[in-house]
């Protein structure tokens, strides 16, 4: 199933880099992510009651918290970052490059997290990391 939902995350995210697009042409990329984030805040705390589990956040143990609020804030420095370079370029060349995050998740994972490696992970690593440098240094096509 994790393969379902993953290509599940990647085709919502696609959909969100091309409504955020669209969205922020006449306004601030600050403010665009701001007014997003909203409404993240209210349904992810949504599904969480819905779900039942808030009263699972008072039994968060101290290391899982502060994990847990460093990523937050890291999120929020990716999205901000995220929504300048949207502004900025083409959908289809940020997009793509934001993606060469996966070999740093490879890397961190592998240092931080103990994942194993092996050469396919690597060599697939490796391309997709070339294909989205090509896909964002290509000459833009004619509007």
């Amino acid at each position: 199933m994790w393969i379902v939902f993953s290509l599940l995350a990647a085709l919502s995210a696609a959909v969100v880099v091309t409504l955020s697009k669209a969205g922020i042409k006449n306004v601030d990329s600050s403010l665009a992510f701001a007014v997003q984030s909203v409404l993240i805040l209210l349904v992810s705390w949504g599904v969480v009651a819905y779900q039942g589990n808030l009263s699972e956040v008072t039994r968060m143990d101290r290391r899982t918290l502060i994990f847990l609020i460093a990523a937050g804030i890291i999120t929020c420095l990716s999205s901000l970052l995220s929504f300048r370079a949207l502004k900025l370029g083409d959908a289809s060349r940020v997009s793509p490059l934001e993606r060469v995050s996966l070999v740093f998740v490879i890397i961190f994972a592998f240092v931080f997290l103990k994942d194993r490696v092996n050469w396919q992970v690597i060599l697939g690593a490796f391309l997709m990391a070339a294909g989205a440098l090509l896909i964002a240094i290509a000459t833009p096509a004619a509007k």
